[in-house]
């Protein structure tokens, strides 16, 4: 079946996870899809687990990568964003497992003039290690009784995996949170992207994502939310790339965004103006 949608996942050196993120798309409801991994610099070992799973998963796998050179998620993201061969994109992380309904409900709920923002649903890392790939295909990774089980925390944030049908409408409806351009489950028309110019490449961590859902939002395009409609669960991890000076880079350049409504970046997938 030939692709209608293309997945953006963004890794760096976890193959661990990301073979779990890989497993979670094998599991899909929707299955007319290519996964494009966005990949900022890792060894081989991610290479070869790639060229391993390509083997035994139903969907094409594209591997884009470059040369590790610091924190460069944006740059590699507008490389594989001219990588895709469909006309509508998700973008997800690599240490983000999707529901089995994840593709689906983005491809149901996709309209012209909209980004779809989706949620996730944080894990410890004892929860992390624990999830095999059995615990994916069969969906114990998003049961919520199976996860409080082996030691998640009761909470009202569990309703992002329990929640279906009117009583994720209407918890999508009252959340206080605006919907953003969220780099582990959001999406939106190829052609859309684009016209944005992509992600700023001068952008390191901290509100990259967001940055891109202010210009498309200034373009026009709607942001809906759908954290309670379609979600994934977010595995562990350390954060060794957090830059107090990037963050404030990040920070000035947001401003910016807002305070001249800038729906183009000059330091995007095209260099300069348009």
């Amino acid at each position: 079946m030939k692709p209608n949608i293309s997945i953006i996942v963004s890794t760096y050196n976890s193959p661990e996870w990301l073979e779990k993120v890989i497993w979670g798309f094998s599991a899909q409801t929707y299955t007319a899809f290519e996964l494009i991994i966005a990949d900022d610099g890792s060894t081989t070992d991610t290479s070869e687990l790639i060229k391993n799973l390509l083997q035994q998963v139903f969907f094409p796998i594209k591997h884009v990568w470059h040369e590790d050179n610091g924190f460069q998620k944006t740059i590699i993201l507008n490389k594989a964003v001219l990588e895709t061969s469909t006309d509508y994109i998700i973008m997800t992380d690599g240490d983000c497992i999707p529901r089995k309904d994840f593709v689906e409900t983005h491809e149901k709920l996709r309209k012209p003039n909209v980004f779809l923002s989706g949620g996730y649903h944080k894990l410890s890392m004892d929860l992390s290690k624990l999830i095999t790939k059995e615990d994916i295909i069969s969906g114990n990774c998003f049961n919520v009784d199976w996860l409080v089980t082996n030691g998640m925390k009761k909470s009202f944030k569990n309703n992002k995996l329990s929640a279906f049908g009117i009583k994720s409408s209407f918890l999508n409806f009252i959340t206080p949170t605006t919907p953003s351009w969220n780099g582990h489950n959001s999406s939106a028309w190829k052609k859309d992207i684009l016209s944005v110019n992509g992600f700023d490449e001068r952008m390191e961590y901290g509100g990259e994502d967001r940055e891109l859902g202010e210009r498309l939002v200034n373009k026009g395009i709607k942001g809906k939310q759908i954290r309670y409609s379609t979600t994934c669960v977010h595995l562990d991890h350390a954060r060794g790339y957090v830059n107090e000076k990037a963050l404030a880079v990040n920070k000035q350049i947001r401003e910016n965004t807002k305070n001249t409504k800038s729906i183009w970046t000059e330091y995007g997938i095209k260099k300069g103006t348009r």
